[in-house]
Protein backbone atom coordinates (compact mmCIF):
# COMPACT_ATOMS: atom_id res chain seq x y z
CA UNK A 1 0.00 0.00 0.00
CA UNK A 2 1.24 3.21 -1.23
CA UNK A 3 2.10 6.11 1.13
CA UNK A 4 -1.52 8.03 -0.20
CA UNK A 5 -3.51 5.29 0.09
CA UNK A 6 -2.11 4.77 3.51
CA UNK A 7 -2.93 8.57 4.28
CA UNK A 8 -6.64 8.01 2.23
CA UNK A 9 -7.41 5.28 4.81
CA UNK A 10 -6.56 6.85 8.08
CA UNK A 11 -8.45 10.09 6.66
CA UNK A 12 -11.62 8.03 6.29
CA UNK A 13 -10.97 6.13 9.69
CA UNK A 14 -10.86 10.02 11.60
CA UNK A 15 -13.80 10.94 9.54
CA UNK A 16 -15.84 7.87 10.77
CA UNK A 17 -15.19 8.07 14.06
CA UNK A 18 -15.59 11.87 14.37
CA UNK A 19 -19.14 11.71 12.74
CA UNK A 20 -20.04 8.69 15.18
CA UNK A 21 -18.82 11.12 18.35
CA UNK A 22 -20.98 13.79 17.18
CA UNK A 23 -23.67 11.96 16.46
CA UNK A 24 -23.54 10.41 20.00
CA UNK A 25 -23.48 13.52 21.06
CA UNK A 26 -26.07 14.72 19.30
CA UNK A 27 -28.20 12.05 20.15
CA UNK A 28 -27.52 13.03 24.12
CA UNK A 29 -28.26 16.43 23.13
CA UNK A 30 -31.56 15.49 21.59
CA UNK A 31 -32.93 13.27 23.98
CA UNK A 32 -36.17 14.50 25.67
CA UNK A 33 -36.59 14.63 29.47
CA UNK A 34 -38.76 16.43 31.73
CA UNK A 35 -35.65 19.32 32.30
CA UNK A 36 -36.02 19.58 28.68
CA UNK A 37 -38.07 22.28 26.81
CA UNK A 38 -39.60 19.80 24.83
CA UNK A 39 -40.70 17.84 27.64
CA UNK A 40 -41.93 20.59 28.94
CA UNK A 41 -44.59 20.87 26.29
CA UNK A 42 -46.88 17.56 27.65
CA UNK A 43 -49.71 17.58 29.89
CA UNK A 44 -46.77 15.69 32.37
CA UNK A 45 -43.48 13.86 31.85
CA UNK A 46 -42.02 12.09 34.56
CA UNK A 47 -38.97 13.00 35.84
CA UNK A 48 -36.92 10.28 35.18
CA UNK A 49 -38.50 8.93 31.65
CA UNK A 50 -36.58 9.81 28.57
CA UNK A 51 -37.70 10.27 24.62
CA UNK A 52 -35.07 9.05 22.18
CA UNK A 53 -33.24 11.31 19.66
CA UNK A 54 -34.18 11.91 17.01
CA UNK A 55 -37.73 11.30 17.68
CA UNK A 56 -40.87 10.27 15.09
CA UNK A 57 -43.53 13.44 14.87
CA UNK A 58 -44.61 14.74 18.05
CA UNK A 59 -47.23 17.16 18.40
CA UNK A 60 -50.44 17.43 20.23
CA UNK A 61 -48.58 17.30 23.71
CA UNK A 62 -50.33 19.29 26.11
CA UNK A 63 -52.94 16.37 25.85
CA UNK A 64 -50.26 13.95 26.27
CA UNK A 65 -48.87 12.54 29.67
CA UNK A 66 -46.08 10.22 30.35
CA UNK A 67 -45.59 8.46 33.44
CA UNK A 68 -42.20 8.25 35.70
CA UNK A 69 -39.26 5.27 34.44
CA UNK A 70 -40.21 5.57 30.98
CA UNK A 71 -38.10 4.51 27.65
CA UNK A 72 -39.41 5.95 24.59
CA UNK A 73 -37.23 4.70 21.39
CA UNK A 74 -36.08 6.66 18.39
CA UNK A 75 -38.23 7.95 16.01
CA UNK A 76 -41.31 7.12 17.79
CA UNK A 77 -44.56 9.19 16.91
CA UNK A 78 -46.57 10.40 19.71
CA UNK A 79 -49.33 12.26 18.18
CA UNK A 80 -52.74 13.70 19.99
CA UNK A 81 -55.24 15.06 17.47
CA UNK A 82 -55.16 15.37 13.93
CA UNK A 83 -52.54 18.31 13.30
CA UNK A 84 -50.57 20.32 15.61
CA UNK A 85 -52.62 23.22 16.88
CA UNK A 86 -56.03 21.32 16.93
CA UNK A 87 -57.70 21.49 20.50
CA UNK A 88 -58.79 18.49 21.93
CA UNK A 89 -60.61 20.19 24.99
CA UNK A 90 -59.81 20.11 28.72
CA UNK A 91 -57.95 16.68 29.55
CA UNK A 92 -55.34 14.45 27.87
CA UNK A 93 -55.97 11.68 25.91
CA UNK A 94 -52.93 9.52 25.55
CA UNK A 95 -52.25 8.55 28.78
CA UNK A 96 -49.11 6.23 29.21
CA UNK A 97 -48.44 4.72 32.67
CA UNK A 98 -45.09 4.52 34.55
CA UNK A 99 -42.23 2.37 33.68
CA UNK A 100 -43.22 1.43 30.34
CA UNK A 101 -41.38 0.84 27.38
CA UNK A 102 -42.00 2.09 23.78
CA UNK A 103 -39.89 -0.02 20.80
CA UNK A 104 -38.17 2.04 18.06
CA UNK A 105 -40.73 2.74 15.37
CA UNK A 106 -43.59 2.83 17.00
CA UNK A 107 -46.86 4.95 16.10
CA UNK A 108 -49.43 6.10 19.13
CA UNK A 109 -51.65 8.38 17.50
CA UNK A 110 -54.97 9.11 19.67
CA UNK A 111 -58.26 11.86 19.49
CA UNK A 112 -60.72 10.55 21.99
CA UNK A 113 -58.66 8.37 24.44
CA UNK A 114 -55.71 5.67 24.35
CA UNK A 115 -54.75 4.39 28.32
CA UNK A 116 -52.35 2.52 28.48
CA UNK A 117 -51.33 0.86 31.54
CA UNK A 118 -47.86 1.01 33.75
CA UNK A 119 -44.77 -1.22 33.07
CA UNK A 120 -46.59 -2.10 29.52
CA UNK A 121 -43.74 -3.11 26.93
CA UNK A 122 -43.43 -3.13 23.09
CA UNK A 123 -41.91 -4.61 20.40
CA UNK A 124 -40.74 -2.10 17.50
CA UNK A 125 -43.09 -0.71 14.83
CA UNK A 126 -46.23 -1.08 17.17
CA UNK A 127 -49.14 0.92 15.90
CA UNK A 128 -52.08 2.20 17.93
CA UNK A 129 -54.77 4.28 17.52
CA UNK A 130 -58.94 4.92 18.70
CA UNK A 131 -59.68 6.58 15.14
CA UNK A 132 -60.44 4.39 11.77
CA UNK A 133 -62.03 5.76 8.59
CA UNK A 134 -65.52 5.05 8.28
CA UNK A 135 -66.60 3.13 5.27
CA UNK A 136 -70.38 3.72 5.23
CA UNK A 137 -71.75 5.54 2.47
CA UNK A 138 -70.10 2.92 -0.64
CA UNK A 139 -70.47 6.10 -2.76
CA UNK A 140 -67.74 8.16 -1.24
CA UNK A 141 -64.07 7.46 -1.17
CA UNK A 142 -63.00 6.08 2.17
CA UNK A 143 -60.62 8.48 2.75
CA UNK A 144 -63.14 11.64 2.51
CA UNK A 145 -64.91 10.11 5.17
CA UNK A 146 -65.66 11.57 9.00
CA UNK A 147 -63.12 9.29 11.12
CA UNK A 148 -64.90 7.32 13.96
CA UNK A 149 -63.15 7.29 17.44
CA UNK A 150 -63.68 4.57 20.19
CA UNK A 151 -61.35 4.31 22.42
CA UNK A 152 -58.44 2.28 23.66
CA UNK A 153 -57.49 0.33 27.09
CA UNK A 154 -54.06 -1.58 27.29
CA UNK A 155 -53.72 -3.08 30.66
CA UNK A 156 -50.58 -3.20 33.37
CA UNK A 157 -48.22 -5.67 32.45
CA UNK A 158 -49.08 -6.18 28.96
CA UNK A 159 -46.39 -6.88 26.41
CA UNK A 160 -46.64 -5.78 22.72
CA UNK A 161 -45.24 -7.86 19.78
CA UNK A 162 -43.01 -6.29 16.79
CA UNK A 163 -45.99 -4.86 14.30
CA UNK A 164 -48.62 -5.02 16.03
CA UNK A 165 -51.83 -3.58 15.76
CA UNK A 166 -54.09 -1.89 18.38
CA UNK A 167 -57.08 -1.08 16.38
CA UNK A 168 -60.43 1.43 17.80
CA UNK A 169 -61.99 -0.07 20.76
CA UNK A 170 -59.49 -2.51 21.45
CA UNK A 171 -60.01 -3.33 25.49
CA UNK A 172 -56.94 -5.45 26.50
CA UNK A 173 -56.47 -7.10 30.05
CA UNK A 174 -53.55 -7.14 32.35
CA UNK A 175 -50.54 -9.39 31.64
CA UNK A 176 -51.38 -9.84 27.89
CA UNK A 177 -49.15 -11.56 25.92
CA UNK A 178 -49.73 -9.66 21.93
CA UNK A 179 -48.03 -12.09 19.41
CA UNK A 180 -45.71 -10.56 16.53
CA UNK A 181 -47.94 -9.04 13.71
CA UNK A 182 -51.22 -9.44 15.38
CA UNK A 183 -54.25 -7.42 15.03
CA UNK A 184 -56.07 -6.44 17.99
CA UNK A 185 -60.00 -5.50 18.04
CA UNK A 186 -62.36 -5.72 20.95
CA UNK A 187 -61.66 -7.36 24.48
CA UNK A 188 -58.79 -9.74 25.33
CA UNK A 189 -59.12 -10.97 28.97
CA UNK A 190 -56.22 -10.85 31.46
CA UNK A 191 -53.63 -13.24 31.75
CA UNK A 192 -53.84 -14.53 27.99
CA UNK A 193 -51.74 -14.70 24.71
CA UNK A 194 -53.49 -13.79 21.40
CA UNK A 195 -51.85 -13.48 17.75
CA UNK A 196 -52.90 -13.53 14.40
CA UNK A 197 -55.13 -11.31 12.04
CA UNK A 198 -57.37 -11.04 13.67
CA UNK A 199 -55.94 -11.83 17.05
CA UNK A 200 -57.60 -14.80 18.88
CA UNK A 201 -56.79 -16.01 22.33
CA UNK A 202 -54.22 -19.08 22.18
CA UNK A 203 -53.79 -19.50 25.49
CA UNK A 204 -54.72 -18.07 28.47
CA UNK A 205 -53.77 -18.67 32.12
CA UNK A 206 -56.21 -20.70 34.14
CA UNK A 207 -55.88 -20.59 38.59
CA UNK A 208 -55.23 -24.02 39.25
CA UNK A 209 -53.93 -25.28 36.64
CA UNK A 210 -52.06 -22.63 34.54
CA UNK A 211 -51.65 -22.19 30.70
CA UNK A 212 -53.42 -23.91 28.50
CA UNK A 213 -55.34 -23.22 25.23
CA UNK A 214 -58.74 -22.72 25.23
CA UNK A 215 -59.68 -25.68 23.20
CA UNK A 216 -57.73 -27.88 25.87
CA UNK A 217 -59.59 -26.78 28.49
CA UNK A 218 -63.02 -29.03 29.17
CA UNK A 219 -64.92 -28.98 31.88
CA UNK A 220 -65.52 -31.88 34.19
CA UNK A 221 -69.08 -33.29 34.09
CA UNK A 222 -70.67 -32.80 37.80
CA UNK A 223 -71.55 -36.44 39.26
CA UNK A 224 -74.78 -35.09 39.94
CA UNK A 225 -75.22 -34.27 36.17
CA UNK A 226 -74.42 -38.50 35.32
CA UNK A 227 -77.50 -40.43 34.55
CA UNK A 228 -78.37 -42.75 37.69
CA UNK A 229 -78.06 -46.35 36.95
CA UNK A 230 -82.11 -46.58 37.80
CA UNK A 231 -83.16 -44.21 35.42
CA UNK A 232 -81.66 -46.43 32.31
CA UNK A 233 -84.37 -48.17 29.93
CA UNK A 234 -85.20 -51.85 32.07
CA UNK A 235 -84.82 -54.31 29.38
CA UNK A 236 -88.21 -55.57 29.58
CA UNK A 237 -89.28 -52.41 28.61
CA UNK A 238 -87.58 -52.70 25.43
CA UNK A 239 -89.60 -53.47 22.16
CA UNK A 240 -89.56 -57.33 21.59
CA UNK A 241 -89.23 -58.81 18.53
CA UNK A 242 -92.25 -59.60 16.37
CA UNK A 243 -93.77 -63.18 17.64
CA UNK A 244 -92.89 -66.34 15.50
CA UNK A 245 -95.60 -68.16 13.82
CA UNK A 246 -96.53 -71.71 15.23
CA UNK A 247 -96.31 -74.35 12.87
CA UNK A 248 -100.19 -75.28 13.65
CA UNK A 249 -101.01 -71.90 12.28
CA UNK A 250 -99.66 -72.19 8.88
CA UNK A 251 -102.10 -72.78 5.85
CA UNK A 252 -101.99 -76.74 5.41
CA UNK A 253 -101.24 -77.42 1.56
CA UNK A 254 -104.77 -79.25 1.35
CA UNK A 255 -106.82 -75.92 2.30
CA UNK A 256 -105.46 -74.37 -0.78
CA UNK A 257 -107.34 -73.98 -3.76
CA UNK A 258 -108.60 -76.47 -5.91
CA UNK A 259 -107.22 -75.17 -9.64
CA UNK A 260 -110.57 -76.78 -11.09
CA UNK A 261 -112.40 -74.62 -8.62
CA UNK A 262 -110.82 -71.38 -10.02
CA UNK A 263 -113.87 -68.91 -11.89
CA UNK A 264 -113.54 -69.14 -15.39
CA UNK A 265 -114.06 -65.84 -17.23
CA UNK A 266 -117.74 -65.31 -18.32
CA UNK A 267 -117.90 -66.24 -22.13
CA UNK A 268 -118.00 -63.64 -25.05
CA UNK A 269 -121.76 -62.60 -26.04
CA UNK A 270 -122.26 -63.62 -29.59
CA UNK A 271 -122.85 -59.91 -32.02
CA UNK A 272 -126.29 -60.50 -33.39
CA UNK A 273 -125.49 -59.02 -36.39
Amino acid sequence: MSWRQQLAQRRRVLTAGAVQAAWRRFQQAGTITANTAAGRRFAAFGPHSMMAFPAGAVYGEPWIEIGDECMIAELVTLCAGMAPGHDLGPVPVLRVGDRCVIGRGSHIVAHHSIEIGADVFTGPYVYITDQNHSYADPDTPVGRQWPVNSGVQIGAGTWLGTGAVILPGAAIGRNVVVAAGAVVRGKVPDHAVVGGVPAKVIREYVAGSGWASPTARVSPVAPEALIAPEALIAPEALIAPETPVEPDALVEPDALVEPDAVVEPEAPVASAG
